[in-house]
């Protein structure tokens, strides 16, 4: 999918998810609310929906503003703040989820998907087709893949393949490879 392009005006996201931006920006929250704001966004509300393209608008502002890492830290806040399904007890449900949290949280078009796929006991590949920047990709794994590695594993590794398309070089889609 296009970056930072909704495939159609109707898609919505909810509050709940649209005030990860306000939490991920940490003592810029008022820098937050003022981009929503001007992006048709005003007070955000859990249990309300509000265009897709107006947050995506949002997002890219930042990321010229703020930067990439403010995007990451963002995405870090979405298993915090946007619903997921309550079974996930281990890495691997954890992981495939993220697509089941991404469809609850958006509605009303084709918004793209996250596609799961198991390499091995310790490493996992998933494929990122949704119009979000990279490191906010990036920041969702990686709080998933953190909050449910096993105990038996020091540390979570999420980089991005180079060797496959990466949407912030033109690519439809990105791929990420996790470990731990």
């Amino acid at each position: 999918m296009k970056l930072f392009q909704a495939s159609s005006p109707n898609v919505e996201v909810n509050g709940e998810t649209v005030h990860s931006v306000i939490d991920g920006m940490g003592a810029f929250k008022s820098t937050a609310v003022k981009i929503l704001a001007e992006n048709g966004i005003d007070n955000p509300q859990p249990g309300m929906w509000y265009k897709q393209q107006a947050w995506l608008n949002s997002f890219k502002k930042i990321s010229e503003q703020v930067g990439s890492s403010t995007l990451n830290a963002i995405g870090q806040k979405i298993p915090e703040n946007a619903k997921f399904p309550p079974e996930i007890d281990d890495i691997f449900k954890a992981l495939s989820a993220i697509d089941i949290a991404y469809h609850m949280n958006h509605r009303n078009g084709d918004i793209g998907n996250y596609k799961f796929q198991k390499i091995d006991e310790k490493n996992a590949k998933i494929i990122c087709n949704n119009p979000y920047p990279d490191e906010f990709d990036k920041g969702i794994i990686t709080a998933m893949a953190r909050r449910f590695k096993p105990s038996t594993s020091i540390g979570v590794k999420v980089n991005i393949d180079e060797s496959q398309p990466v949407r912030t070089k033109g690519g439809d889609s990105t791929t990420f490879i996790v470990s731990w």
